[in-house]
C-alpha cells in the first residue's frame, strides 16, 4: 500500500512544490489550503503523515497540531512542522511534539529524507 500524505498550506506554490515531489517518490497526496480544511481530511481518511505550515490563516499550523494530538482519531498520525520561521524554532516545534521540522526553503533530499 502507497503511503498517504496530507500537506497543509495556504500557498499554492508550496503545496505544488510538496507535491511534485512527493508523487515523483511515489506517494499518494493530498492537499489542504487552510488548517480547518487539514483537520477535516485528516478526520475523514486519516493520512500515514501530515506536512504543516505553522503559519496559515483560519487555522495556523500550531493550533491545527493541538486538535490533531487531541482528537483520538488523528492523535497518533506523525506530523512534520514545515515553515519558513528561524532555525530557531526548531526546538519549540520538537518540543510541542512534532516528529520533525523542515524549513522553507528546503531541499527535496531533506524533505525526503524526513518523509
Amino acid at each position: 500500500m502507497v503511503p498517504n500524505i496530507l500537506i497543509a498550506d495556504d500557498y499554492d506554490d508550496n503545496r505544488e512544490l510538496l507535491r511534485l515531489i512527493l508523487l515523483t517518490a511515489d506517494y499518494e497526496v493530498r492537499e489542504a489550503g487552510d488548517g480547518r480544511e487539514c483537520l477535516r481530511m485528516a478526520r475523514e481518511q486519516p493520512p500515514d503523515l501530515i506536512m504543516i505550515d505553522l503559519a496559515m490563516p483560519v487555522l495556523d499550523g500550531w493550533r491545527v497540531f493541538q486538535e490533531l494530538k487531541a482528537d483520538a482519531r488523528t492523535s497518533r498520525i506523525p506530523c512534520v512542522a514545515v515553515t519558513a520561521y528561524a532555525e530557531p524554532d526548531r526546538e519549540r516545534v520538537l518540543k510541542a511534539g512534532f516528529s520533525a521540522y523542515l524549513s522553507k526553503p528546503f531541499r527535496s533530499e531533506d524533505l525526503l529524507d524526513i518523509v
